[in-house]
């Protein structure tokens, strides 16, 4: 039995008293786990299963099962917030869709924390803030989850890109591309300058900076293929599409 900080990121019912959620952790990384007893009148759950609630989880882990039992869950942050505008709450969803898809029971603890403050400042966001505030929360998370494009060397031959340089981005390759190795990328996206100072500020976890909504547009899908280029299961981001037609 171990007790975590947590949040949940996912939960449907199972048969008629009980939940499976997806959690985000601090020590276990992302883990799914039955709650027994959950949708029953009395349930010690109460509402701390509600999406994206933080707490401390009791868990039970199964070294040779992929599904643990969550014994408790004691709520200590709820964010009803995030549901009071689509923007916010499709943002959240987004975020969370990345922990599941990309996180794994021995990721670094890292990506709850970059979560929870990804969470909350979407929270706080007016909806013409909440796609900067998504895009520099999602980048931390890539950070955090290990496989950050190169920004600032070229991604196939490592020489040092000048910040003012105008470079192809290869989502294959990793990342940033020099001249001479550009046709390694066929297809490559043409990469500013200025975004990619914003990329590398958002990666390292500077302030965020606030984009029109061109730009914002732009990074959103630059981001999407991205993710979609490591993803092992070819299967697509449901929750970040449909943030992404909403922002438009």
């Amino acid at each position: 039995m171990i007790q975590t900080e947590a949040i949940v990121l996912h939960g449907f019912d199972y048969r008629e008293t009980s939940r499976i959620v997806r959690l985000a952790t601090r020590d276990a990384g992302v883990v799914s786990a039955i709650a027994r007893g959950a949708k029953r009148p009395k349930s010690r759950f109460g509402q701390g299963l509600d999406l994206f609630t933080g707490g401390v989880a009791h868990l039970l882990l199964h070294p040779s099962r992929d599904l643990h039992t969550l014994v408790g869950f004691d709520a200590t942050r709820a964010r009803p917030e995030l549901a009071g505008s689509l923007q916010r709450f499709a943002a959240a969803a987004a975020l969370a869709e990345l922990c599941i898809r990309f996180g794994s029971e021995d990721a670094q603890g890292e990506i709850l924390g970059v979560l929870e403050q990804g969470l909350d400042a979407i929270g706080t966001s007016a909806d013409p803030e909440v796609s900067t505030r998504t895009l520099a929360a999602a980048w931390q998370l890539v950070a955090e989850l290990g496989f950050a494009p190169t920004l600032e060397h070229c991604a196939s031959c490592h020489r040092p890109i000048g910040t003012d340089e105008q470079v192809p981005f290869g989502h294959r390759i990793g990342g940033a591309l020099c001249r001479t190795c550009a046709p390694l990328a066929p297809g490559a996206r043409s990469l500013p300058a200025e975004a990619r100072r914003t990329l590398q500020s958002w990666i390292s976890g500077e302030a965020d900076r606030n984009l029109d909504s061109a730009s914002a547009r732009a990074h959103q899908r630059l981001l999407r293929e991205f993710l979609e280029e490591h993803l092992a299961d070819g299967r697509a981001l449901r929750a970040w599409a449909s943030w992404e037609a909403g922002s438009r």
